[in-house]
C-alpha cells in the first residue's frame, strides 16, 4: 500500500512539471524566435544607438548603451560578452560597473520574461515600464550616491572572461534545446522539494518566517512559495509554479501581479548577481539596493488606490 502511495504521488509530480512545463514552452519557444529574429534585424544596435545617450546621464561611457542594449534583448551573459567586445582594454570603475550592473540585473531578456509575465497576469506595458524605468531609476541613485560621496571609484577589477556562443543557426538551436530540456528537470526538482517541504511541515515555518515581508510588499501568504523560488533561481520558474496556483484558484490575481512585479526587479539573486559580480561590480549596489528598491516599489504599487486591480492594468489570460 506504502509503494502503491509513493508510485501515485511520483506520477502526479511527472504530470503536474509536464503541465507547468508546456504551459512555459508555449510562451518561451515563440518569444525565442522572436529575440533571434530581432538580433539578424540588427534591433541590438539600433536599441544600442538609442539608449547610448542616457549612459552619460548614468555615469558610463556611451559604448555601453549597446551592452544593455543586448542584455535587454537577450539576456545577461550575451550583454557580459558584448561588454567585452566594445569595452575593449576601457577601464571602468567600480562605481560605473556596479551602475552598469544594476542596468542588467533589473532590465534584461524583456521579450522572453516579459512574456512568461503576460501570461502570468501583468501586461506588457506595465513589465517595460516596470524594468526599464526602474533600472533607470536606482542606476541613477547609486550614481549619484557614488559620484557625490567619491564612492567606489577605484579600478574595478575583472575575476572572469566569457566566452563567445558558437555562431549558427544549427548551433543557436541546439542550445536553446538544451536549455529547454534543463527547464523540466528544474521545475521537476522545484515541485519535488515543495513536496517534501509540505510532507516535513517546513513550508507553514516558511511561511511565517516570510509573513512580514509580504505583509509589507501587500503580497498574500499563497504566494510565498513562487516568490522564494523565483527571487532565487529566475522569473520564469517561478512564474511557472504562480500560473499553476492561479488555475488552480490557489493564488489571486492580484498576489499574481505583485509577485510577477517584484520578481521582474529582483529575481535570480544567486546566478544573475554572481555574474555581475565577476566583473567587478559592488555587492551592496547589486544585491542589497536592488532588494530594497524593488521592496519599496511594490510596497507602493500594492498601495495605490485601485492599482492591483486586472481589469485596470490590462486584462490577461491567466
Amino acid at each position: 500500500m506504502y509503494i502503491r502511495r509513493c508510485a501515485s504521488a511520483g506520477w502526479k509530480l511527472l504530470r503536474d512539471a509536464f503541465f507547468v512545463y508546456v504551459t512555459l514552452l508555449k510562451v518561451l519557444i515563440p518569444a525565442l524566435l522572436v529575440v533571434k529574429g530581432l538580433e539578424w534585424l540588427g534591433a541590438i544596435e539600433w536599441l544600442g544607438e538609442m539608449l547610448s545617450p542616457l549612459m552619460g546621464w548614468l555615469g558610463l561611457p556611451d559604448a555601453m548603451g549597446v551592452v544593455w542594449a543586448a542584455t535587454l534583448l537577450t539576456n545577461i551573459f550575451t550583454g557580459l560578452v558584448v561588454f567585452f567586445e566594445v569595452a575593449g582594454d576601457t577601464s571602468l570603475s567600480v562605481a560605473q560597473v556596479t551602475v552598469l550592473g544594476v542596468l542588467m540585473l533589473v532590465g534584461h531578456s524583456l521579450p522572453v520574461e516579459g512574456a512568461v509575465a503576460k501570461r502570468a497576469g501583468v501586461p506588457w506595458w506595465v513589465t517595460v515600464a516596470l524594468r526599464l524605468g526602474g533600472a533607470l531609476v536606482l542606476g541613477g541613485i547609486l550614481h549619484w550616491i557614488y559620484s557625490t560621496g567619491g564612492l567606489l571609484q577605484e579600478t574595478a577589477e575583472i575575476a572572469w572572461r566569457p566566452t563567445a556562443a558558437p555562431e549558427g543557426v544549427l548551433a543557436w538551436g541546439v542550445s536553446q534545446l538544451r536549455t529547454l530540456a534543463m527547464v523540466y528537470l528544474i521545475i521537476l526538482a522545484l515541485m519535488v522539494l515543495l513536496a517534501v517541504l509540505r510532507h516535513l511541515g517546513l513550508e507553514r515555518l516558511i511561511h511565517l518566517a516570510l509573513t512580514p515581508l509580504l505583509r509589507v510588499l501587500g503580497i498574500g501568504r499563497s504566494a510565498a512559495n513562487t516568490t522564494v523560488i523565483g527571487f532565487t533561481l529566475g522569473l520564469s520558474y517561478g512564474a511557472g509554479l504562480l500560473i499553476r496556483d492561479v488555475d488552480a484558484g490557489v493564488m489571486s490575481r492580484r498576489d499574481s501581479f505583485l509577485a510577477i512585479c517584484f520578481l521582474g526587479l529582483c529575481h535570480s539573486v544567486i546566478e544573475d548577481t554572481l555574474l555581475i559580480l565577476l566583473l567587478g561590480a559592488d555587492l551592496t549596489g547589486v544585491l542589497w539596493a536592488r532588494l530594497l528598491f524593488a521592496c519599496l516599489v511594490i510596497a507602493v504599487l500594492s498601495r495605490w488606490p485601485d492599482g492591483w486591480r486586472p481589469a485596470r492594468w490590462g486584462r490577461a489570460r491567466v
